[in-house]
């Protein structure tokens, strides 16, 4: 794996990952690898000068022509008639396509690149067909068994349900889906970050407990951390969840094992805000998601906090 290229899908045009951009680019000058957007250079181009960035940007065709430390764009068609407005389906099809166009160049380059996407909003791009873009990337590289890892170099958590309603979870929880994401966690962290890996997993159940007969902790959670153990991972718990997160736990251990969305993600976004990023385990490249939604209530207002950007890219400079 040699990292060559990364390459960032414009997302939704309506929202303020643009201004995000400009207050990145317009700091960082110089970079190891060489930067691609994906999206319309015009509105990028307006929207940036609307908000006083004023960058260079590169437009090419073909990723073999983009030029070191400056900003290249693939440009992907899209008709405006406002720099800035409201989110709607009418930007569906340029979502779609700024995504194939990256997925194409993938295909090709995938060990060379790493893939950085905008926000784009569930409601009108994804609607009820997928949970995330976690699980549209999966769909569209053919993909089993992807895994979110909300990662700080501190620690990181994963959430073994992802973006479903709270009632299904129990249901959605089993020893294969336990254990299949902590193999790849600790493969990615040994073979890509190279560094060794401690995991904490948490029960599901208010202190591990349950009056219900059904007690995930006993019948799921403890056999596929036994079975973790056979296979030499270096893996305790199931920890409560309420009193988990505290920094004695935190200094001790790599990687958090949740088993729903908030039960890790709240606490991680509090303790981090945004320095954290959203990487994508399992796809055929690296795919990573800076926490930073459309935010349509700032759009056009230049208040956005590009941490989580920044976060995301000194990440990638670190890897070879």
């Amino acid at each position: 794996m040699h990292i060559k290229f990364i390459i960032i899908v414009h997302g939704e045009p309506f929202s303020t990952f643009s201004e995000i951009l400009g207050k990145y680019f317009s700091k960082i000058k110089r970079f190891k690898k060489k930067i691609i957007i994906i999206g319309n250079i015009e509105l990028i181009r307006k929207q940036l000068r609307k908000l006083n960035y004023f960058l260079l940007l590169n437009e090419i065709t073909d990723i073999n022509n983009a030029k070191q430390n400056v900003i290249n764009i693939i440009n992907i068609n899209f008709s405006f008639k406002n720099v800035f407005s409201k989110i709607s389906p009418k930007s569906n099809l340029y979502i779609k396509n700024c995504f194939a166009k990256s997925l194409e160049i993938m295909r090709f380059y995938k060990k060379e690149c790493i893939l950085i996407n905008g926000p784009v909003s569930k409601k009108t791009f994804l609607k009820k067909k997928y949970l995330g873009v976690t699980e549209y990337l999966s769909e569209k590289t053919k993909s089993k068994n992807e895994v979110m890892l909300i990662y700080n170099e501190k620690i990181a958590v994963n959430p073994i349900t992802t973006h479903i309603p709270l009632k299904y979870v129990a249901k959605q929880i089993t020893q294969k889906k336990i254990i299949n994401n902590i193999l790849k966690i600790n493969y990615f962290y040994k073979n890509i970050l190279k560094r060794k890996t401690s995991f904490a997993v948490l029960g599901l159940n208010p202190h591990c407990e349950t009056i219900d007969k059904h007690n995930e902790e006993n019948k799921i959670i403890k056999p596929s951390i036994k079975l973790l153990r056979k296979k030499k991972i270096n893996i305790e718990g199931p920890f409560p969840a309420d009193t988990f997160f505290l920094k004695k736990n935190i200094d001790k251990y790599d990687v958090v094992v949740g088993m729903y969305h908030d039960q890790v993600l709240t606490p991680i976004k509090t303790i981090f805000n945004f320095n954290a990023i959203n990487l994508t385990i399992g796809l055929p490249f690296i795919r990573i998601s800076p926490d930073h939604g459309p935010n349509s209530i700032m759009l056009g207002k230049n208040k956005s906090d590009p941490s989580s950007f920044m976060y995301a890219m000194k990440f990638i400079e670190k890897l070879k």
